[in-house]
């Protein structure tokens, strides 16, 4: 297949066609090769405006809906990201293309295992993954000039809304039930914060003390 030819017609037809305008944003999808990050029975797929399963019941989110908060997210090359949810290891890839450095958090040992391996393969330097419970955060890292988060929250965690920068920090996670979430932005200025509703999203659940149970 044509993967270069797909992806050009992902970036022309998916998100410019709508509200993706972001250059770099449009610049980095556009580097990023998606079908390297699903299964290779799905990769005749990795193209199309959809969520893909990877594998442990996961997903990896649909294009729009990842250039979108990577849209909402304001990197210019400076920030250091967290990352809630590596999963396949694409948002990732791409956060690493937008930001100084990213830091990502993972519960399932095998998708971080192999998001890591993929990655430098891809000789992506600039990361850090860790194993661990996503909605405690990376305090250790903390403060962070971005967070995003790849899975829903009944609400926004505590913990990350700590370990956000305190001036001009960006908080960018799906929050709901597990079946009707709304994509929010939360912006920190110092003790005044803002929260926006952006659009109705659908994620999987974050598992964790701060997220939902594990069934």
């Amino acid at each position: 297949m044509d993967y270069d030819e797909l992806r050009r017609t992902m970036i022309e037809q998916q998100l410019q066609n709508r509200d993706i305008y972001d250059f770099r944003v449009l610049d980095a999808m556009r580097r990023v090769p998606r079908h390297e990050f699903v299964p290779k029975e799905a990769r005749h797929m990795a193209y199309e405006d959809r969520a893909l399963a990877i594998g442990e019941q996961q997903t990896i989110s649909q294009p729009y809906i990842v250039a979108l908060m990577l849209q909402i997210s304001q990197l210019s090359g400076h920030e250091i990201v967290l990352e809630i949810g590596t999963g396949s290891g694409y948002q990732t890839a791409l956060l690493c293309e937008l930001a100084a450095y990213v830091y990502s958090v993972e519960r399932n040992k095998t998708l971080a295992e192999s998001a890591a391996n993929l990655l430098a393969k891809m000789e992506y330097n600039n990361l850090d993954i860790h194993v661990g419970d996503g909605s405690q955060g990376l305090p250790d890292m903390s403060p962070f000039d971005v967070i995003i988060v790849t899975a829903c929250v009944p609400s926004i965690p505590g913990p990350l809304k700590a370990q956000m920068q305190p001036q001009n920090g960006r908080l960018i996670l799906p929050v709901g039930n597990r079946e009707q979430q709304y994509l929010q932005l939360v912006k920190r200025d110092f003790d005044r914060w803002d929260v926006e509703k952006v659009i109705p999203v659908r994620f999987v659940p974050l598992v964790g003390r701060y997220g939902f149970r594990d069934r």
